[in-house]
């Protein structure tokens, strides 16, 4: 626990797990991915279970697929649910997203048509998810490229709605807000300042590749000023929130990651202390 209230972790990646083990209290909490525990057996489990003994774990997946038109995927369920039950999380994450169609999973997180149709069935699906899991889902915004035009809410009036219909929670990935934001040209901070402030669980950051004309959240470079502004309005909006720093490819060494952490938790020192005031305004352009 830090000294301004706020968790700051890592996302458990096996680059890491040597020095996790042998440097053990420099991190808060870490977040693994759910699909790569899901086998009982292996390396993979046997780093969980170790390096759990010293730090709170959430997991968090990619396969949910909550948004889809396909049933929910019963197996998945039971794997998760006995990996849940095996973890003992703080909570369960997935993404505001559908991943394929008819049982083709594109491994891509897509997202939706924000329709009242839409909110309905993803509403349901929560709330089977949650019943079979025996706790909230934490649910988080997608970086997307496209949108629909036969969308009738903001993401963000979508993705709040839902969650007073569904009792679920939200995991706030700032960098994606920004690159929507970018990509959309809508305002980041309406989208932030538009979250019910109870049901904020988590937030993520983690670099982006920028094309000039759009941004792709890759997951694979520094977090970009821009995004630790946007930041900064999250930590001052949602105070006391647990943070998360992403690395997916180009994993670095474990003293980058932390060094990053270390930028997290002075600008929410900085922001409870008055001494940082957020400046972003607007998508970003």
């Amino acid at each position: 626990m830090s000294a301004d209230g706020i968790d700051f972790g890592l996302g458990l990646r096996p680059e890491h797990y040597e020095e996790i083990v042998a440097s053990p209290g420099r991190v808060s909490w870490f977040e693994a991915l759910s699909e790569n525990y899901m086998v009982p057996g292996g390396s993979p489990m046997h780093w969980l279970d170790r390096i759990r003994r010293d730090y709170p774990m959430a997991l968090h997946g990619v396969s949910l697929s909550i948004g889809s038109v396909d049933p929910l995927n019963e197996r998945y369920l039971d794997d998760l649910k006995a990996l849940a039950e095996r973890v003992q999380p703080m909570w369960i994450s997935d993404h505001l997203c559908f991943t394929g169609l008819r049982g083709l999973n594109m491994h891509d997180l897509l997202p939706l048509p924000y329709t009242e149709e839409a909110l309905d069935h993803v509403a349901e699906r929560v709330m089977r998810v949650q019943d079979r899991l025996g706790r909230r889902l934490v649910l988080e915004n997608v970086s997307s490229y496209v949108t629909y035009a036969a969308s009738e809410l903001t993401e963000w009036d979508f993705i709040a709605e839902l969650t007073r219909r569904a009792d679920c929670e939200i995991l706030l990935d700032v960098n994606n807000v920004y690159v929507s934001a970018f990509n959309h040209e809508f305002d980041a901070l309406a989208f932030l300042r538009a979250m019910p402030r109870e049901r904020v669980r988590q937030f993520h950051l983690a670099g982006h590749t920028h094309k000039g004309s759009h941004i792709i959240d890759t997951h694979d470079h520094p977090i970009v000023p821009d995004v630790w502004a946007l930041y900064a309005e999250a930590v001052r909006l949602f105070p006391g929130v647990p943070t998360m720093i992403e690395r997916d490819a180009d994993i670095p060494p474990y003293e980058e990651l932390l060094a990053e952490l270390d930028v997290a938790r002075g600008i929410a020192a900085g922001v409870r202390r008055g001494a940082i005031t957020p400046v972003l305004s607007g998508a970003g352009r």
